[in-house]
């Protein structure tokens, strides 16, 4: 439904077959559909009834393009107020962040402008942000679900220089598109410079908690 705010480009990377690791963390409210997005995209899966992210947990995929390969090393955060405090820890030193928020819930939009301050204040100056409105397909079945216009969004992360998308983790729509994205506008010079960084973990891996357990996956169609 929606497009990015802006069409990247990108120059030619030597054809060397390595991944460049890229950190991104998620973040909004509580039950925007965080983990569900991250899952849909790592896991193409989805659960209807997801218990609330406790902390944070860490997951990898692979997202090839024509020129590139990124490895997303993926913190998903908790969105309970509770937990704000713990959230530079993880947006220290990301080359991208998504900020989701719920198209059916008009406050999150508002919690998700918030979060957009913050990283653009204390986050990497040259951090990729996606302003993301999730649940689109809420809308879809009963547009008077939508509580968020998608051109007031738009026009906030036109004005923020965002990429933006509306998604649905539910229908996948969207979501492959949204690290396509990303991907794709990481500057050039970052994915020279870290194709031997740190976290060379592969598959994905959810830790809460202090605990990991491996969970295997493929990579993204992006």
């Amino acid at each position: 439904m929606a497009e990015t705010s802006s069409t990247p480009t990108s120059a030619k990377l030597p054809n060397n077959g390595k991944a460049a690791n890229v950190k991104l963390v998620l973040l909004g409210e509580s039950a925007v559909g965080k983990s569900s997005l991250v899952l849909r995209f790592v896991n193409r899966e989805y659960s209807e009834n997801r218990e609330p992210t406790i902390g944070a947990a860490f997951l990898t995929q692979k997202c090839h393009l024509n020129d590139r390969t990124i490895k997303f090393e993926i913190w998903d955060t908790a969105g309970q107020e509770r937990f704000h405090s713990l959230a530079p820890m993880y947006y220290r030193c990301a080359q991208a962040a998504v900020v989701v928020y719920d198209i059916t819930k008009s406050a999150t939009l508002e919690k998700a402008k918030s979060w957009v301050k913050e990283l653009q204040r204390q986050a990497n100056q040259d951090i990729v942000i996606a302003l993301v409105g999730n649940k689109s397909d809420l809308a879809e079945e009963d547009e008077a679900e939508r509580q968020v216009q998608t051109e007031d969004a738009k026009a906030y992360a036109d004005e923020s220089d965002l990429l933006f998308f509306e998604t649905s983790a539910k229908s996948a729509q969207n979501v492959d598109s949204v690290f396509a994205a990303i991907a794709e506008k990481i500057p050039l010079e970052y994915i020279l410079s870290n194709r031997n960084a740190a976290g060379r973990q592969s598959g994905s891996t959810r830790v809460e908690l202090g605990q990991s357990s491996p969970q295997t996956s493929g990579s993204c169609a992006c």
